[in-house]
């Protein structure tokens, strides 16, 4: 009996666009690996998600963490769990770590949240995370603050993958840091081959803002519209790195329509879809085929233009300034919740460690 090829697993075959696991949970990262998936990502949320969904595991690793630190605050405790999902992560992506040379097969840790104003602080992180497995890659978030650090942190010969981005502005920013960074370590003689750096678009969020600011202002524009405001960004991008040379490879995230995957296949990016989107590629019927140089219709892209401010901010190469990058909107809404999951995995060890005296 044959068996049909799944849009995945046909994308990473026959294309160099590279699937990583937007979820550490080794169940899913498991299965993605099948479908070609050749990295993964962290972050406070997803570490949540994954500790809820194994929670007798989870709570006995936390209560043996507890009895080995007995003066360990839960915040504490909370991001020790995180390495330690983040190290049994990055052990399946052991083979394609060495079959890609460093370029592929990397765990992407986040640094925490609380630091997005602090550059030293991120710095610091930053190079503590990347010794935790010889396969890390490191979030690091691209506010006026986390811009500094990228230079630094990959001369230091830490890989990066730059989070908490939206727009062009941000895209070439970090673009411009990294190279800086890898010409400093070229220039004392260190190869730099083997590191893999990536600028992660989170386009739905992108979406997202737009969306919120129709709401806000009051605009009315034809329906599916929106849907656009990611794509155009990323393919606007994309088409930037190839023309001035960038060694860090474009990263597709949060998604919230197929564009978000369909849209990018065909060149040398990475798409990053939550474990429950490519269940849900999987069983279409998209063909994988090389779009990512089609431009979007010139016509959504005018209407984005002129009716949405907040696109053009996205959209321009000059539309925010570095110091404006933590005050732009889907900036600010991303890391707020990034910093309530922070909150929430606290409680979620209290839980654990602490009896509720009120169940």
């Amino acid at each position: 009996m044959s068996t049909i090829e799944s849009p995945l697993l046909r994308m990473t075959r026959t294309t160099p666009t590279c699937l990583w696991n937007d979820s550490a949970d080794p169940v899913e990262l498991t299965q993605a690996i099948g479908w070609g998936a050749v990295g993964a990502t962290c972050n406070p949320v997803i570490a949540l998600s994954a500790l809820k969904a194994d929670v007798p595991t989870w709570a006995g690793r936390i209560r043996e963490y507890a009895a080995e630190h007995p003066v360990a605050t839960e915040d504490q405790i909370g991001w020790a769990m995180v390495k330690r999902l983040s190290v049994d992560a990055a052990s399946l992506l052991e083979p394609a770590f060495e079959r890609y040379r460093g370029v592929n097969g990397r765990l992407s840790i986040q640094t925490d949240p609380r630091l997005y104003r602090d550059t030293a602080g991120i710095i610091e992180q930053a190079v503590e995370f990347s010794s935790l497995a010889p396969n890390m890659i490191v979030k690091i978030p691209v506010t006026s603050a986390g811009i500094e650090a990228f230079e630094e942190v990959t001369y230091r010969g830490v890989s990066v993958n730059a989070t908490v981005s939206f727009t062009l502005a941000q895209a070439l920013a970090v673009a411009e840091a990294v190279e800086r960074g890898l010409r400093r370590r070229e220039a004392e003689g260190h190869d730099v081959s083997t590191m893999g750096p990536v600028c992660t678009i989170m386009v739905g969020r992108t979406d997202d803002w737009v969306r919120v600011s129709a709401e806000r202002d009051q605009i009315t524009v034809d329906p599916g519209i929106t849907e656009w405001a990611g794509v155009a960004v990323f393919k606007k991008a994309h088409r930037l790195y190839q023309k001035r040379g960038y060694r860090t490879r474009l990263l597709s995230a949060a998604f919230r329509n197929h564009m978000h995957w369909s849209e990018f296949i065909g060149g040398n990016v990475v798409i990053s879809p939550p474990f429950g989107w490519q269940q849900r590629i999987n069983a279409s019927r998209i063909e994988p085929v090389h779009r990512l140089d089609d431009p979007v219709d010139p016509r959504i892209v005018e209407g984005l233009y002129e009716n949405f401010a907040e696109f053009r901010k996205a959209y321009d190469e000059d539309g925010l300034t570095t110091a404006e990058f933590t005050g732009y909107g889907a900036t600010a809404r991303t890391l707020r919740q990034f910093l309530a999951a922070n909150t929430e995995l606290e409680s979620f060890v209290r839980d654990v460690t602490i009896a509720n005296p009120d169940r």
